[in-house]
């Protein structure tokens, strides 16, 4: 009989950290590795680039069945407008019904980049170990303060060449916070057996320390 594929679910706002934690946890243990939040950032950008309007459920329906994991190394997904859209899409049901399945189907089948079935999947979103996978043995929350993260992503934004300033950053990235906490479908939330690691006073290397001491022996 095949083993069940171990799964760390990893959760928590934008510019937490934590798809930073989920690829170093995936390194470490050999597992594959999905970003959910470029699943619906490919979305939004299917959307835009079709100019259709973000609140059009039937073009953003479609757009989230025909996403490819090979979309998903589009630079512009990492955009500012990508993630304001990817934000928009994600309150729709159908749009979260579709991408729950291809989710759910990582989950259970996990590979890596050429296909080859993994023991172990770390998933990281908003609503993996609460909707997604509620029966993860590992559940992480990554957090940090909101001026923390808007520095962070501010930063990562003038690397890339796009010049905004950090007021809208900010403004940006508490819109997105409330538009995750309150949708009416999987809103974003911590599971309640969740670690929560605070990456405010932590850099990357502290957070992964702090994961690996929680894991422990959980996924034996």
């Amino acid at each position: 009989m095949t083993p069940r594929p171990r799964i760390i679910a990893v959760d928590g706002p934008a510019a937490s950290g934590k798809g930073t934690l989920a690829r170093r946890l995936a390194r470490h243990f050999g597992f594959g590795y999905l970003d959910t939040g470029l699943l619906y950032r490919a979305v939004g950008l299917r959307v835009l680039r079709a100019g259709k309007d973000l609140g059009d459920e039937a073009a953003a329906i479609a757009a989230a069945g025909a996403v490819t994991a090979a979309e998903l190394a589009d630079p512009e997904l990492r955009s500012g407008p990508t993630g304001n859209a990817a934000s928009a899409v994600a309150k729709i049901p159908g749009v979260r019904q579709a991408l729950f399945d291809l989710q759910r189907r990582f989950a259970a089948h996990p590979t890596d980049d050429r296909g080859r079935p993994l023991l172990g999947a770390v998933i990281d979103g908003r609503d993996i170990g609460t909707v997604i996978c509620p029966d993860a043995p590992v559940k992480l929350f990554v957090n940090a303060s909101l001026e923390t993260r808007a520095k962070r992503r501010h930063k990562e934004l003038l690397e890339r060449g796009e010049a905004i300033i950090y007021a809208r950053v900010l403004e940006d990235i508490e819109r997105r916070d409330e538009q995750d906490r309150s949708r009416s479908v999987a809103p974003m939330a911590k599971a309640p057996d969740a670690f929560e690691i605070d990456t405010t006073g932590l850099d990357a290397d502290g957070a992964f320390a702090a994961a690996l001491a929680f894991i422990g022996s959980r996924l034996d």
